[in-house]
């Protein structure tokens, strides 16, 4: 599968971590390691208090500051949360929908990861899709199914014209902040499988223009491996968006994937 036709993309997903004034800190240091032409898409997304902080703080780098979630309403009585609308205009392109942790945690569902998908798009917002398997359910040999379900049910009201403003991040949750890692080999063939439920239910000129992430414990190690694989095309980088020199590091391994 040739890359050409989509973007390498390496997005931190900094969780519920740092203050704004650890925020300001972690930008500063990043400024200056940063190369000024990453040659790939920088994405970090940061609790939403902090927001405002990493933007200012950030401001004429490359790197684009993106949202951990969002709400499927447009506005309501939903107490503490953040709407599409709200995200857009303070200017945020990307945000996370169905990150593992949210399923398990807060309720979130498949319908309402797709409703979601959704609301980012009418907003103009570029949604980071989550979708994976347990350790129980990949020993249950259900891994591809359980994928199909997930992913068709986010894409379920996406018209075709507007696939190509969705990522995709494959996160398999057995390997979420364990330290274990999906071999490059394993990861490639659920990312492979992916891409090939977009070209049946799309076509094959819409499914090779979606960027296909690995989020299960991507780190200086073991990203260039994982992102030689043809339907690997970059990372949601969790633990090592947390400190500068790391992320530093898998931007730079990233920009090299998206010249080769």
């Amino acid at each position: 599968m040739n890359k050409k036709y989509r973007k390498t993309i390496i997005a931190g997903n900094w969780k519920m971590n740092k203050t704004a004034s650890e925020t300001a800190a972690f930008a500063a240091e990043l400024r200056e390691l940063l190369p000024r032409r990453p040659g790939c898409e920088v994405v970090l997304c940061v609790p939403a208090l902090n927001i405002p902080t990493a933007q200012k703080a950030l401001k004429g780098t490359r790197v684009n500051v993106g949202a951990e979630t969002m709400h499927e309403a447009a506005s309501g009585a939903y107490t503490g949360e953040v709407s599409a609308a709200m995200l857009s205009d303070v200017g945020v392109k990307y945000v996370i929908i169905g990150h593992s942790e949210r399923r398990q945690y807060y309720n979130e569902t498949d319908a309402s990861v797709s409703r979601k998908v959704c609301a980012a798009l009418a907003a103009d917002l570029t949604p980071i899709v989550c979708v994976g398997e347990s350790l129980e359910q990949r020993k249950m040999g259900v891994t591809m199914e359980l994928l199909a379900y997930q992913l068709l049910s986010a894409f379920s009201g996406v018209a075709e014209e507007d696939v190509r403003r969705v990522v995709v991040a494959y996160e398999p949750i057995w390997a979420i902040g364990t330290g274990e890692t999906a071999t490059a080999e394993q990861a490639q063939e659920v990312c492979a499988h992916i891409r090939a439920l977009l070209r049946k239910k799309y076509n094959a000129t819409v499914a090779r223009g979606v960027s296909i992430l690995y989020g299960g414990s991507m780190n200086t190690a073991n990203a260039a491996g994982l992102l030689a694989m043809p339907d690997i095309d970059g990372g949601l980088i969790g633990g090592a968006s947390l400190k500068p020199a790391d992320f530093t590091a898998l931007v730079e391994v990233g920009g090299k994937a998206d010249t080769e």
